[in-house]
């Protein structure tokens, strides 16, 4: 019998973002790879001089949607011919900048290249991360674990409280605004059944799965930039979702910046089937 856990919840969604900063696909189960979820953060845009760019400067990313298919993402966008790009086909090597990383990928050629480019009119390539370099999360917030990811900012999961969402949308109507969807926050993981932001206060999560138990470690609550103000649908940005956390979610563990959700690493279960429905068990931390 497994031993009594302070938290019951169910895994209720599931997403992966093919290219960075680009929108999100929701899916019914996804592989646990060593750097997170099969496939996440596997492509970046870079600008010319090879720096990676984000939603931060060109909101219009959020309309790009990628779709899954069985040897290739199909991306498409408002007035673009779709792009298609094979999961096993790169070109040549370059070097590219994420944050403080300089870390080898592939440019996807210049079709990508261009098909990006003419749809936020900058000029940029696609690249795709080398699956032979090991990329560290911060050691000083995994305790010295080896947590490797791709080109996600930091770390390889990134897990939301559907109950943090409820809240912030309770204050967004009492202010008289319109909710928000949970997309704007980018989770990977979204578990029902726990209270708003328990997420914050959890040690280790267990979820079951068919190939054995998974256990994932909450190890740094998510500071949030602007993008949350970004609405994934049409790329308008309102500062009324960072305006409204502000009032609550500052937090001194990331330097008084506000937070929502937790950054977490994989501890057992690398090569599971993440599936919504699951069952999650955790315990509180007590620091």
């Amino acid at each position: 019998m497994s031993a009594p856990a302070d938290v019951t919840a169910r895994l209720a969604r599931l997403f992966v973002y093919p290219v960075k900063s680009c929108a999100g696909v929701e899916v019914r189960e996804a592989p646990l790879l060593e750097t997170g979820l099969d496939l996440d953060r596997a492509w970046m845009l870079v600008d010319e001089q090879g720096a990676f760019v984000t939603q931060r400067q060109l909101p219009r990313m959020a309309l790009v949607k990628p779709q899954l298919k069985l040897h290739e993402v199909v991306l498409r966008a408002p007035g673009m011919l779709a792009l298609h790009l094979a999961i096993d086909t790169v070109e040549a090597p370059v070097r590219v900048r994420l944050w403080d990383d300089e870390v080898p990928a592939f440019d996807m050629g210049d079709i990508a290249a261009q098909w990006f480019t003419d749809f936020l009119g900058r000029k940029l390539r696609l690249v795709r991360f080398d699956p032979d370099h090991r990329r560290l999360s911060n050691a000083k917030w995994t305790q010295g674990a080896e947590a490797l990811n791709q080109f996600s900012d930091g770390f390889p999961l990134l897990v939301v409280g559907t109950a943090s969402l409820d809240q912030l949308n309770a204050k967004l109507a009492a202010a008289g605004h319109a909710p928000v969807g949970i997309e704007r926050f980018r989770p990977n993981l979204v578990l029902d059944g726990l209270e708003a932001h328990d997420e914050d206060s959890l040690d280790l999560i267990r979820i079951g799965t068919d190939e054995g138990e998974v256990q994932l470690r909450p190890v740094k609550p998510c500071p949030r930039c602007p993008i949350p103000n970004i609405d994934p649908a049409t790329a308008a940005i309102d500062p009324v979702v960072t305006d409204t956390l502000q009032g609550y979610r500052r937090n001194d563990v990331v330097g008084g910046r506000v937070s929502f959700g937790m950054n977490a690493i994989m501890v057992a279960g690398i090569e599971a089937t993440l599936r919504v429905g699951q069952a999650v068990r955790a315990n509180y931390r007590f620091d």
